[in-house]
């Protein structure tokens, strides 16, 4: 199994990108993981937000195949606690999943079309963070689902 992240927009703050890189070389001992960035719109100052979130969603559904199975990072998702993510992980593992896909929209979320490509909607928090700051708190999760996993010291409950 291969996991994804697609995250629309770089990240700006070095300190973000640096805890990104970090959590991201440790994930190669776990998993194979891919994180792609698709550039923001450019010349958005006459479209709306609706049409912004379009031409993003077009972007998305670009990089997605059809086998993929699609996890959209947005606030009205599913909670799930770390072990209960780790759990929800192993089982994609076990089952041989080809490939799980999370996406992180732009400033104005996902369009309809996206929505209707995903199968499964995960929400990190009831609170809300920059789609910059969602990246790090991610992949943190992620690496700390692979340790929880392994039964490795990481995690403490």
């Amino acid at each position: 199994m291969k996991v994804k992240l697609l995250m629309v927009g770089k990240t700006v703050q070095q300190f973000m990108s640096s805890g990104f890189e970090n959590y991201q070389q440790r994930m190669v001992h776990y998993i194979p993981f891919e994180s792609k960035v698709i550039p923001e719109l450019k010349k958005t100052k006459n479209l709306s937000e609706n049409q912004q979130k379009i031409k993003e969603g077009e972007l998305i559904i670009n990089q997605i195949q059809p086998a993929d199975f699609v996890v959209l990072l947005d606030e009205n998702g599913k909670e799930l606690s770390s072990v209960g993510f780790a759990r929800w992980m192993e089982k994609f593992m076990i089952n041989g999943m080809k490939d799980v896909v999370f996406v992180v929209g732009g400033a104005y979320g996902f369009s309809e079309q996206v929505y209707k490509r995903c199968n499964f909607k995960m929400s990190l928090s009831k609170m809300t963070f920059s789609h910059q700051m969602v990246r790090l708190i991610f992949i943190e999760q992620l690496y700390r689902a692979m340790t929880i996993i392994k039964g490795e010291p990481y995690h403490h409950s």
